[in-house]
């Protein structure tokens, strides 16, 4: 029984894994990609995980058939996966939204929290369930007579229960990554996961037979064989039920495209005779008819600027009509930069005759690369670059928006080069947000280049170069260009033209991003997203522009000041009572969770901003979080019995997160010289490796002061995730984006300076023994 047990243990943490990082594909899809939306799908995951470990967990001990109540919550959430995944698609219907469109932060949180409910709450129940369940294996006497005395017996069945989720973790997240979201959609995925928790469902079932429950037994047994039947029949028509969601979360539009790759998901949907491509959610281009306001615009007015471009550069958004205007002009040679393969192959396989045209012309060069990388590597200058991503909405594209790769780009142009990128605007009315961004994205231009000619419109065209032609620009000049290159345009005319150029609406435009206090956009502090994620919920959301208005003015001090002072009381109120001790350990538990999701969160900021390709590498990075998470709970967990003093060796490894933290500033640092791909797994595994560790010791040590093995599990494992919740809620919407990342890892140096001294005063008051 024990081992069928432990099985049942690693199938919990590999279904958790997988069930996590698909919804937040699907979730990702209709909430736009915006990384606003990952931070509060896995907070409100984390917390919801809490919440079962927590407030359902706990009951275990009134409950007198805990193998059976594990196995109906083990049913629960695997039967709700699917039906999960199905609402996810449909979500479209709930709100009334068309495909593209976007929500705002408040329905963002409710719905995520409402589809994650079913899902997460009983996940973390089995977290406390199995920890109460295995220790009846170990022979423990979890009442508060029978374990005082003991609590290295305690916290290594916690220990053990931790590792063997988090082995099974990191297994459903190499499975996932390098299998299963390759070859397999969503509901064929969602079925097999079902079908193997039935499956381990039965096999405890058998072995926990006894014949005093004998009723209970084949009752739940009879229901378990139904949901197996059910569930290889939905698995044969999961490709049916995948059709059917697809056509409800495009209303109106024929799916006729739908794979998901390592970057992300790529769809394409037909309406009449008109092609629609997607990237998680967003549209990329339209085939045959092209966006003719954006691919003209763009196209023409840079190169019109430019006295003889020759060779260009596109980085990404070139296929669906910008190439085949770009190719009007007298250019010799193009290289086009898409990250995701299936961006180009899809267009390819639902060409119209300006794709195949503009694609297998011979002056275009394909790379399938990060356009940031390929910059940097390539040795070609360009007399113009185009950026084709409208404005610095995540973490992939803010990269193509900062300073730094402004810098780039300036030294890989030619005499009189010309980079060419746009954002949001508007012919009326700049807004607060908008404002914000244009500004932070001109500032870091005008760190590198002396001239910037905007364009405004309600697509916002800025030019830069260090040559002073560009200052020469005006309708006339434009104008004789276009009559001279003699190219046919739907939309460039004269007077067109000299309506773009007119210098009363550019007056305007610089009037206004003036009066907009802001810093200008790096790599280590992407502010840009910030303002681009405030423009987009001022959009969905307008009734919450407070909340991205009150964390614009965030600093560090903002939250020093607060800890320092949460510091002082602690210590007045424990010098006073002693019995307050007994929360140094939670709390360095919560602090711990919160710094070990800032710690994934910084590493995925910096690998994205060294290499950009994050997505292909994000498997390997949990992976080696999960190895380090896994190795650092064995560890700890087979040294209990061996630690005499457990307080002096959990205040070591708060030490040891300290001087972590500071290693992570310091490889920061260097970042801006060659770096090694390997060096971020191995800080991934250390990181790991520590939060791991701290969790058995905990353990160990808060058993001494509440003696129940169900209780203490239930409030540390919800205290880490708490932890987790705030880091993830925080730390990508706010503390990364306007902190930065250096002053990010001051934050966690700060927060763990607090728990250790925390932890020193209960030492020597005695609190704990």
């Amino acid at each position: 029984m024990k081992k069928r047990f432990i099985a049942a243990l690693i199938i919990v943490g590999f279904s958790g894994i997988v069930a996590q990082v698909l919804l937040l594909r699907e979730l990702l899809i209709k909430f736009y990609g915006n990384e606003l939306s990952i931070g509060i799908i896995l907070a409100n995951w984390l917390i919801l995980e809490a919440a079962g470990a927590f407030f359902v967990g706990k009951r275990i001990e009134h409950i007198k058939r805990k193998i059976e109540t594990f196995i109906i919550l083990q049913l629960i959430f695997c039967l709700s996966l699917p039906l999960v995944v199905y609402l996810t698609r449909v979500l479209n219907i709930i709100f009334g939204l068309t495909p593209g469109e976007g929500l705002g932060i408040v329905p963002i949180f409710c719905s995520s929290f409402i589809l994650l409910l079913p899902i997460s709450i009983p996940h973390g129940a089995l977290f406390t369930f199995g920890c109460r369940i295995y220790s009846s294996f170990q022979g423990s006497d979890v009442s508060v007579e029978g374990i005082k005395g003991k609590p290295s017996l305690g916290g290594g069945v916690i220990g053990k229960v931790y590792v063997y989720e988090a082995f099974g973790t990191l297994i459903g997240g190499i499975v996932f990554t390098y299998l299963l979201i390759r070859y397999f959609n969503s509901f064929q995925i969602t079925f097999g996961i079902s079908l193997l928790n039935i499956l381990i469902c039965l096999i405890l079932l058998g072995a926990s037979y006894k014949p005093d429950r004998l009723l209970l037994t084949k009752l739940l047994g009879y229901i378990t064989c139904i949901f197996l039947f059910l569930n290889i029949f939905l698995i044969l028509k999961a490709d049916n039920i995948h059709r059917d969601s697809l056509k409800k979360q495009w209303p109106q539009h024929k799916v006729i495209y739908y794979r998901n790759s390592v970057y992300g998901n790529v769809a394409v949907t037909e309406r009449g005779k008109q092609y629609t491509f997607f990237s998680n959610g967003i549209p990329m281009f339209s085939s045959p008819t092209p966006d003719i306001f954006f691919v003209e615009e763009f196209a023409h007015l840079p190169l019109l600027s430019h006295p003889s471009p020759k060779t260009i550069l596109i980085i990404s958004g070139g296929a669906g009509g910008l190439i085949n205007e770009v190719l009007k002009h007298p250019v010799e040679e193009i290289d086009y930069c898409e990250l995701d393969p299936l961006i180009i192959k899809a267009a390819k396989r639902f060409s119209a005759p300006i794709t195949r045209k503009e694609l297998s012309d011979p002056r275009v060069k394909i790379h399938y690369v990060d356009g940031r990388y390929f910059l940097k590597d390539t040795k070609n200058r360009y007399d113009v670059i185009m950026i084709g991503i409208p404005n610095p909405q995540d973490l992939q594209t803010n990269r193509l928006f900062t300073e730094e790769f402004f810098s780039m780009a300036k030294n890989r142009l030619n005499e009189n080069g010309i980079l060419a990128i746009n954002l949001p605007g508007s012919l009326s009315y700049l807004s607060y947000e908008l404002r914000k961004l244009n500004a932070c994205i001109h500032d870091a231009l005008k760190i590198n280049f002396p001239y910037i000619r905007t364009i405004p419109g309600d697509t916002n065209i800025l030019l830069s170069s260090a040559s002073g032609n560009l200052s020469a620009i005006n309708p006339a000049l434009l104008t004789r260009r276009f009559k001279q290159r003699g190219f046919g345009a739907s939309l460039i005319t004269q007077n067109y033209i000299e309506y773009k150029l007119a210098p009363g609406r550019l007056k305007w435009y610089l009037e206004s991003i003036k009066e907009a206090k802001r810093k200008a956009n790096k790599d280590f502090s992407p502010i840009g997203v910030f303002y681009s994620l405030s423009f987009w919920n001022a959009l969905f959301s307008p009734h919450t522009q407070g909340i991205f208005k009150l964390f614009e003015k965030i600093s560090l001090k903002f939250f020093i000041i607060p800890v320092i002072i949460f510091v002082i009381l602690y210590l007045i109120i424990s010098f006073k009572n002693k019995g307050v001790g007994r929360y140094a350990v939670p709390y360095a538990i919560i602090a711990t969770g919160f710094c070990g999701m800032l710690f994934d969160l910084i590493l995925i900021f910096a690998f994205q901003i060294l290499y950009g390709f994050v997505y292909y590498w994000m498997g390997l990075l949990i992976t080696a979080f999960m190895v380090g998470l896994t190795l650092g709970g064995l560890a700890m967990t087979l040294s209990l019995e061996k630690i005499k003093d457990d307080l002096k060796s959990f205040i070591r490894l708060e030490i040891a997160l300290i001087f972590f933290s500071f290693i992570l500033l310091f490889t920061l640092l260097r970042l801006n010289v060659p770096f090694r791909q390997i060096t971020f797994l191995a800080l991934s595994f250390i990181s790991g490796f520590l939060v791991g560790a701290e969790f058995p010791l905990g353990n160990k040590i808060y058993l001494k002061t509440s003696p129940n093995i169900g209780q203490a599990a239930g409030l540390l494992y919800a205290g880490d995730l708490l932890g987790g919740w705030i880091g993830g809620m925080l730390g990508g919407v706010a503390l990364l984006p306007i902190l930065g990342l250096f002053n990010s890892c001051m934050l966690m140096v700060v927060l763990k300076m607090s728990s250790f001294i925390i932890l020193m005063f209960t030492r020597r008051e005695g609190a704990i023994a």
